[in-house]
């Protein structure tokens, strides 16, 4: 048998006397006693069961008015992810670094790969908290911050770009949270860096950050029931957030006051700006339109508020259309998942979702556009996606060769408009190679 100071080793040592630990003992028999042996009052149960109920029917009645509050976390961020068929797919989430070739991958297991060319070594980020990863970006103006939304936290990653290490321990990476700010599914850093805000469809507060010494000021609002998405303009004046509902608002950044925009028939899927944060792109969940807002920072008006006539204009309608291709009529358009402009404002990607049931596969559309002196939206090319395929897109500008990258089952695709010619690759995310692209594309004249 084990020698008794063994097992003393499992216990912590107690300062209580034995007249202590009997008087608790003795103070909480009497306690259950004269429950137990002197009924409430009739009066007070008759109350106490009347505010049950009325909390119960007050708690019943928000989760109709917000039926995504009765999601599970990974439902939530299932159904708020920029990326189609996040559950499943096998890319969680994509980041190009706004300014070194260099991008971020999220993975189904919750691990983070950094990939970058000019380096023999590919780190790969592992955290306790790291957990559904529901969205990354990169913190601008620095070669080594990455900002991760997790199922009960924000990360914020400092990889040292000159390390060689493969693993970056847990220690590089600050954990921020707050109470009731649970799952994050979006984050968006502010242009300079300065500043990091993040979002959660339960917590009608938008958090903004400062990193530095881990402290956040809550953007509170009515309304809404949470919020699923964030865009910060190009020049950090404005930032749009999308709630559950039907409404989404335009915050201007330096007041920290915001612009209602309700009435819409379904709630806000995604939206994108234009590189001089002039105009806003968005779509609606259930629609195949693309709706426009223009921002003019005119007299009479507070700053960051929209003028003209207080509606969003259509300015594409990607119904579902058959389209005559070297394979026959294929059927094209459907509804929206997400857009990504690129910073010169030259080409906006569209993901269109599939529909198995017709047989139309998951498209990207990508458009020629033009801010000034006048908005143009030209289509350009349609990329084709097997059906069964998820995809994330993110556009990037790089050594003058704009990229939109599609990232699909561990594989990515780009394209470049470099020069006169276009040429469709394939990169894969293992070795970061480039080979010949297979699937297929349809220009759209």
């Amino acid at each position: 048998s084990r020698p008794e100071s063994s097992s003393k080793a499992a216990f912590r040592d107690h300062c209580e006397t034995l007249y202590t630990r009997s008087a608790g003992a003795w103070c909480v028999s009497a306690s259950l006693f004269s429950v137990c042996v002197f009924p409430v009052p009739k009066w007070l149960g008759v109350s106490s069961r009347c505010v049950l109920a009325l909390l119960q029917w007050v708690s019943s009645f928000h989760g109709s008015l917000f039926p995504h509050l009765t999601l599970s976390s990974e439902e939530m961020t299932a159904e708020f992810s920029q990326v189609l068929d996040w559950s499943d797919c096998a890319v969680r989430g994509f980041a190009w670094h706004p300014h070194t070739q260099k991008c971020a991958v999220a993975l189904l297991d919750d691990s983070i790969k950094i990939y970058n060319p000019k380096s023999s070594t590919s780190p790969t980020l592992k955290h306790r908290l790291q957990r559904s990863v529901a969205a990354l970006q990169w913190k601008p103006l620095c070669a080594s911050d990455l900002a991760v939304a997790c199922h009960n936290c924000l990360l914020v990653w400092h990889v040292d770009p000159t390390s060689l290490s493969t693993r970056p321990s847990s220690g590089c990476a600050q954990v921020l949270s707050h109470p009731g700010h649970s799952p994050v599914t979006s984050v968006a850093w502010s242009p300079s860096g300065s500043l990091l805000v993040s979002a959660s469809p339960r917590d009608t507060a938008m958090l903004v950050w400062d990193v530095a010494v881990e402290s956040c000021v809550p953007l509170h609002r009515v309304g809404g029931g949470g919020v699923t998405h964030i865009s910060w303009s190009p020049d950090g004046s404005r930032l749009m957030a999308a709630t559950p509902s039907s409404l989404f608002r335009v915050w201007e950044t330096r007041m920290w006051t915001c612009e209602r925009w309700p009435s819409l028939k379904g709630r806000c899927q995604s939206g994108c700006w234009s590189p001089d944060g002039s105009r806003l792109l968005f779509t609606v969940q259930g629609e195949t339109v693309i709706y426009a807002l223009t921002f003019t920072d005119t007299p009479g008006l507070p700053l960051g508020m929209s003028g003209g006539p207080k509606a969003a204009t259509v300015v594409a309608d990607l119904s579902e259309t058959s389209l005559d291709t070297p394979d026959g009529d294929t059927m094209v358009g459907g509804e929206i998942q997400s857009l990504a402009w690129d910073p010169r404002g030259e080409r906006l990607a569209v993901l269109l979702k599939g529909l198995t049931d017709s047989g139309r596969p998951a498209m990207i559309a990508v458009f020629k556009t033009q801010i000034n002196p006048a908005f143009k939206l030209l289509p350009w090319y349609l990329l084709g996606v097997s059906n069964g395929v998820s995809v994330v897109i993110s556009v990037v500008v790089s050594l003058s060769v704009m990229l939109v990258l599609v990232c699909q089952c561990g594989l990515c695709i780009s394209f470049s408009n470099a020069g006169l010619g276009v040429s469709v690759v394939y990169v894969s995310l293992s070795v970061m190679q480039v080979l010949v692209c297979q699937w297929f594309m349809y220009p759209c004249q």
